[in-house]
């Protein structure tokens, strides 16, 4: 008996909604074309459908995105680090209350207890229409360094992919991953786990337009920002897949409704406007950014990190604050648009020989670093600017560094507070080698920002009516 299966799939959208219309459009009507030729067809998000950059995701705490999602009825989801990172756990525990579809995920678990979270399932069997059972997994980048921050425990794939497949053994005729791994990752499972016949990507945004076939696996991709769809069709005899292919369609391509821009234009300002509604502080004077320079915004930040973090020094780069604020009363949407960052402050402990080094480090990229256009690990901005200090003072003459105006000592250990961010890039290497990290990740850098101006400058409630 030959069965046609066919995969439509999407990943990696991070709130980009100006292409949602045309993404609903497609996968609703090539779902009933394929259906109507006798397919089984499947639907499938591969994670971090939600990023933080949108005011709407924002003002929602992702629960917008769910709604969306919902238009699709899709018959499964994994989660990307947007997700899973990109809330507490509370939001996360709640984040899929409303949705219609199942979330899939095999290898984060619950702290203390260990155990699988109630909102996912870590693996579902889909029956289709001519009795073939198909296995859907789902994994995610387990970032072991700050998921555990949050309390949840992520489980490598090397450990998790084996029990999944064992717990599931004799229970599929095929199987489908949904990897929010990366590239190289969804290889590597290419070759060590032949059971697995299909993997869609995620997470790195790579684009594999006519996907990739290792041995028995056929590996599918759709790029990032809902730029693409994906589809895999795969044809059956009694229950075997005996072909399969992949393609994509670009979604800039596909012909746009009238109504579109009004509805894309529609989550925007409703993002703005629920942002808006949130006062924090009264400012005195306007604040302006200086990306290569010294600025107030960059004065007033470092001092917020100094508070927050408890420490006597800071460092921040002027490539963070995208917007200037101005004076009067300012909102949460003047916060998220200046700081659409996904970043937390984080405490540094350094001896003072390697807080040497690192700002040596610093000294060393600094020309490089202040126009360098840097993408993701956090950042959503446009250039990672001037770095600067606060307690910390560089000698350019002679290479000295003055903690508080006085000598480091090796023998002393020094706390500096900064975004989490410099952890994750290349440039100072010091941090992740020899420092004692602490991430704070209680709060997001704009809410510990927007806190500190609120005591700083607080809204004196009878002259204010809004």
């Amino acid at each position: 008996m030959t069965e046609k299966i066919t995969i439509l799939h999407t990943n990696d959208l991070h709130s980009h909604l100006e292409n949602w219309p045309k993404i609903r459009r497609y996968l609703t009507e090539e779902r009933q074309r394929y259906e109507a030729a006798g397919h089984q067809v499947l639907t499938f998000d591969i994670g971090d459908e939600m990023d933080r950059a949108h005011p709407l995701t924002e003002a929602t705490n992702g629960q917008s995105n769910v709604t969306l999602m919902n238009q699709i009825h899709y018959d499964g989801v994994t989660i990307g680090n947007n997700e899973g990172l990109g809330n507490s756990k509370k939001q996360l525990n709640h984040l899929y209350d409303q949705a219609n579809f199942d979330v899939i995920l095999g290898n984060l678990l619950n702290l203390p207890q260990t155990i699988q979270p109630k909102w996912a399932l870590p693996g579902k069997v889909i029956v289709t229409k001519a009795g073939t059972r198909v296995l859907v997994l789902g994994l995610t980048a387990p970032y072991s360094l700050t998921y555990p921050l949050l309390g949840w425990q992520p489980i490598s794939v090397e450990r998790m992919l084996p029990h999944l497949l064992k717990q599931f053994e004799g229970q599929y005729d095929c199987s489908i991953l949904l990897s929010h791994l990366g590239l190289d990752v969804d290889r590597w499972i290419a070759k060590r786990f032949p059971e697995i016949n299909v993997v869609l990507g995620a997470h790195t945004h790579h684009l594999l337009p006519h996907g990739e076939y290792d041995q028995t696996t056929m590996l599918g991709a759709a790029g990032k920002y809902g730029e693409y769809i994906g589809t895999i069709q795969l044809e059956l005899t009694d229950h075997q897949i005996v072909k399969s292919s992949a393609s994509v369609v670009q979604t800039a391509n596909l012909q746009a409704a009238t109504n579109d821009r009004q509805e894309i234009e529609g989550y925007q300002k409703r993002g703005e406007q629920l942002l808006d509604e949130k006062k924090v502080a009264d400012l005195p004077v306007a604040m302006e950014k200086n990306w290569q320079g010294h600025s107030r915004l960059v004065s007033e930040g470092l001092a917020a990190l100094e508070g927050y973090a408890d420490t006597d020094a800071a460092i921040l780069n002027g490539g963070l604050f995208l917007q200037d604020l101005p004076a009067g009363i300012i909102s949460r949407n003047h916060l998220h648009q200046m700081l659409p960052h996904a970043m937390h402050v984080m405490k540094v402990t350094l001896s003072g020989d390697n807080l040497w080094r690192l700002i040596h480090e610093m000294e060393k990229n600094r020309l490089f670093l202040s126009r360098f256009p840097i993408k993701g690990m956090g950042f959503r901005g446009k250039i990672f600017g001037a770095l600067n200090y606060s307690g910390i003072t560089y000698n350019d003459y002679d290479g000295t560094v003055l903690f508080r105006g006085e000598s480091l000592s090796p023998l002393r250990a020094y706390t500096v507070a900064m975004p989490d961010n410099y952890l994750f890039i290349p440039f100072f290497p010091t941090i992740s080698i020899v420092g004692q990290n602490e991430i704070l990740y209680g709060k997001l850098l704009r809410t510990v920002f927007g806190d500190y101006l609120a005591k700083q400058y607080p809204i004196r409630k009878e002259g204010y009516h809004g």
